[in-house]
């Protein structure tokens, strides 16, 4: 994680530099920044993996994620500020210095596994080995850390290729809207760009309020003894009907405000997948959960860069955006309907040919 978020720091502080001297730089500090980004998620849910017990995991997901939320919402918010004053180099150089400073305090404040921490108390330890058994979760890791992955047994599981197309969903529409509502707004709205910025980042305030929510909730239905695969179902469903209906409730859209109440929907109950296939990953297989998440991802990376490009060949083509809308709210549907059939919330066994 460290090493990823110095790398991508670096990559943003120097992508202007890199813009003015070549074509072929900007692109390398795109990759760049691109590659290190990669290991964020799923370090992130490695991490609580270790770190928490399952009753506990939705709500930890739900901040860490909040924290996603609001970085797009504030980056969107600051852009054109810091562009007004500082130039094209002022995004860039806050953003990248405000990296550096946060490896810093991760570096001085974490490790990997609580039995490494020199903070925690004998009280937490147990309770975190005890309730969440991560005792063998640890062992079970120390015991693989020098195995390859069973790539072809994780990939032969039907829980997988529910993670695989969650995270894909996800993705697409998390970032066909991060990369196209502005756009959207300006073209359909007339809003300029400065308020088309505001316009955006309140969605994601909203996704990351109502994400900690999700998660609050998800622990709770747990606690009360409901199953975790209904729990996971849930959490899922609302996350992917939810978001695929305020799309549509957005094509009807006549004025800009009710255009930003759909979309703030939209991003909102979005955020209840981050109790779904989020933590999913680390209970079908928490010692695969880095792993899992890695392949998912790679998924929703194709995902989102085919949604985004598509977008604009769609909008081109048809000559609306409101149709690819219609199209991801469809997707929505789909993804959900494929989730409730084949996901579970138990152990599932990676090891072994049953």
């Amino acid at each position: 994680m460290a090493w990823g978020v110095t790398l991508w720091s670096l990559a943003t502080f120097l992508t202007p530099w890199a813009a003015e001297n070549s074509l072929c730089a900007l692109l390398a500090m795109r990759m760049l920044l691109g590659i290190a980004e990669g290991v964020a998620l799923p370090c992130m849910n490695n991490m609580i993996a270790r770190w928490f017990p399952q009753t506990e995991r939705s709500r930890a997901v739900g901040l860490a994620m909040a924290g996603f939320q609001l970085g797009s919402a504030i980056g969107l918010t600051l852009s054109p500020i810091l562009m007004s004053q500082g130039g094209l180099y002022g995004p860039f150089v806050i953003f990248g210095l405000s990296g550096f400073l946060w490896v810093l305090v991760w570096i001085s404040a974490t490790s990997s596994t609580p039995d490494k921490c020199h903070q925690i108390s004998a009280y937490e330890l147990r309770y975190i080995q005890n309730d969440g058994n991560m005792q063998s979760v640890i062992k079970d890791k120390s015991k693989k850390s020098k195995v390859i992955p069973p790539f072809k047994r994780l990939l032969s599981k039907l829980p997988t290729w529910t993670l695989i197309v969650a995270n894909a969903m996800h993705s697409w529409g998390f970032f066909v809207i991060l990369s196209w509502m502005p756009i959207y707004f300006k073209t359909i709205y007339h809003v300029d760009l400065r308020q088309a910025a505001w316009f955006s980042a309140v969605p994601w305030s909203m996704m990351a309020v109502a994400g900690y929510f999700a998660g609050v909730l998800s622990d709770m239905m747990i606690q009360r003894g409901i199953s975790v695969t209904l729990t996971r179902k849930i959490m899922q469903s609302i996350g992917f009907i939810g978001p695929g209906i305020a799309l549509v409730g957005l094509t009807m859209a006549r004025s800009p405000s009710n255009a930003s109440a759909w979309l703030t929907l939209a991003v909102g109950l979005k955020a209840f997948s981050h109790c779904g296939f989020l933590v999913n990953l680390q209970e079908i297989a928490p010692q695969y959960s880095g792993v899992l998440h890695g392949i998912s991802n790679t998924a929703g990376t194709f995902a989102a860069i085919v949604g985004t490009v598509g977008a604009g060949y769609f909008v081109e083509l048809v000559g609306s955006f409101k149709g690819f809308l219609l199209l991801t709210a469809f997707l929505y549907f789909s993804a959900a309907l494929f989730w409730n059939f084949f996901a579970t919330g138990g152990r599932v066994n990676f090891d072994e040919t049953l």
